[in-house]
């Protein structure tokens, strides 16, 4: 795997004593500080729950397109549920890809004067003829959130904070879980599966149907592939980590570039994101670490707010205009207006 575009470091090391959990900090820091991504193995998900997955998720876009459509994010004002090819948007183009959105199963926030992004919390769209989705996707849920919350501890411990760090900052998370297709193009040229763009919150885990390529990195300029690495997730750090470290961690532009028809690709990542209110406090960090901080990235158009709910509603807004025009009108007039 030396010939790989992204680092890859070994989970297992963290179960295997202390000079084997402190060289892996050490590789995670430095991986995170340089490129954002790495491949990370040894997790202990089982090829038999990958498989399962995929299993479920193939089924799910094979239901009649008036099943999915009964359950499209259209009827969420949550943006929860599925989303039609074309149906997303990254920098204002169309991502060439449907999904399914799924996050935390909760009753809708009807206080009026509750900040604009909760509006994000509610219930999930399942599909009427599949229940093994649900199954399946909680528990990939569960087994994810444990490799995240670990993660987490070991970022904590080699940025000079506390283990708890995080525990102690995070809240119950806001997580989301999307199930993505991409559908082989026939154009000669590479089209947008999706976009450039960062992600908005702390952590993703991404798991690729095997064999399957398309995703690309940013990395001095210039993009990279990431091909899929058997029994791997490809983890990205998001803006708020950049923005806790005050960009000694650096949250990376990436993107996916449609397969060739009639080939398609199954991805689901995974994000462990904080409470939608809550601020990651900036971290102390140690001063040799420190001196390397870049500041967080300064984008006009991108900002990158403190609270993570912020953070997440305007990623939200910007990539289904349809789900806010109809929901939330006035969040998009108000937004306007301030440019």
């Amino acid at each position: 795997m030396t010939d790989l575009s992204l680092p890859v470091l070994d989970f297992s090391l963290l179960r295997q004593g202390e000079a084997e959990a402190a060289e892996f900090r050490a590789q995670l820091r430095a991986a995170t500080h340089d490129v954002g991504f790495f491949y990370l193995t040894g997790t202990g998900i089982a090829p038999a729950e990958e498989a399962r997955l995929l299993r479920v998720a193939k089924e799910l876009f094979a239901l009649p397109e008036a099943e999915k459509l009964a359950i499209e994010n259209l009827n969420s004002p949550q943006f929860r549920g599925y989303t039609r090819v074309g149906g997303e948007r990254t920098q204002g183009k169309v991502d060439w890809r449907e999904q399914i959105d799924i996050g935390p199963e909760r009753e809708p926030i009807t206080d009026a004067d509750a900040p604009d992004y909760a509006r994000l919390i509610g219930p999930n769209l399942w599909p009427e003829n599949l229940p093994e989705l649900k199954e399946v996707v909680l528990d990939w849920h569960e087994r994810l959130s444990d490799v995240a919350r670990t993660l987490l501890r070991a970022w904590a411990l080699a940025l000079g904070a506390e283990e708890s760090y995080f525990d102690q900052h995070f809240g119950e998370p806001s997580t989301l879980i999307k199930i993505v297709r991409y559908p082989g193009k026939e154009d000669p040229t590479p089209q947008q599966g999706v976009g450039a763009h960062k992600d908005s919150g702390v952590l993703t885990l991404l798991w690729v149907e095997p064999g399957k390529g398309g995703l690309q990195v940013e990395r001095d300029g210039a993009w990279v592939d990431a091909p899929p690495v058997e029994g791997a997730f490809v983890v990205n750090i998001g803006e708020l980590l950049e923005y806790a470290t005050q960009g000694y961690l650096k949250a990376t532009n990436h993107r996916v570039i449609s397969p060739r028809y009639p080939d398609e690709r199954i991805s689901v990542p995974f994000f462990f994101n904080p409470t939608l209110d809550a601020q990651l406090p900036i971290i102390d960090l140690p001063a040799e670490l420190a001196a390397q901080a870049r500041g967080v990235t300064d984008d006009p158009t991108n900002p990158i707010f403190a609270t993570y709910g912020e953070n997440a509603l305007k990623s939200r807004l910007r990539a289904h205009p349809d789900v806010a025009e109809r929901w939330h009108a006035d969040l998009v007039a108000a937004r306007a207006a301030r440019v």
